[in-house]
């Protein structure tokens, strides 16, 4: 059975063949075309393939979210809303544990990447993204990545001519 999904929860421990089934039946595939410019916009962090996405509180705490997720790019995503999340959790036992794990360390990484920009220069801080994130930058605006590095956009083309 060949699911991004599975695969991606294997990484961390095996899952019998009867939850993956059910885990594969529970998400969704959704499709989310690239973002608009609507509003002020301030970019936090970026995710590529194979990782969680939510706004953690949000979804814990079951209140209206403030901020919003956008896609920089389009992409394919598998989406599962906190109710049916909360019922695979009794029907497996074990997932709210790996969640939880997985989570955990993303948001460790989260904080190790944006430690490593503080105190930088613009110019350091482009070039430490352009080491720890080159996929992202070759697939996302300008105006994002500007905005994750807080730069403003005409900075940040000087200092990508300046490097040429």
């Amino acid at each position: 059975m060949d699911s991004p999904l599975i695969n991606y929860l294997q990484l961390f421990r095996p899952i019998p063949q009867e939850d993956k089934l059910l885990l594969i039946d529970t998400f969704q595939s959704r499709v989310f075309r690239e973002g608009d410019d609507k509003g002020q916009e301030v970019t936090h962090y970026f995710l590529s393939e194979n990782q969680f996405c939510t706004i953690l509180n949000s979804f814990n705490n079951g209140v209206r979210a403030e901020e919003t997720i956008k896609a920089a790019c389009d992409g394919e995503v598998l989406a599962i809303s906190r109710g049916e999340l909360l019922a695979l959790y009794e029907k497996i036992p074990y997932l709210q544990a790996l969640i939880d794990q997985i989570t955990h360390q993303k948001l460790l990484d989260k904080i190790q990447t944006r430690n490593a920009y503080l105190g930088q220069d613009a110019l350091t801080r482009y070039k430490l993204f352009m080491m720890r994130q080159a996929d992202i930058a070759l697939r996302v605006p300008l105006k994002d990545i500007a905005s994750y590095l807080e730069i403003t956009p005409q900075s940040l083309s000087r200092i990508r001519k300046n490097m040429m």
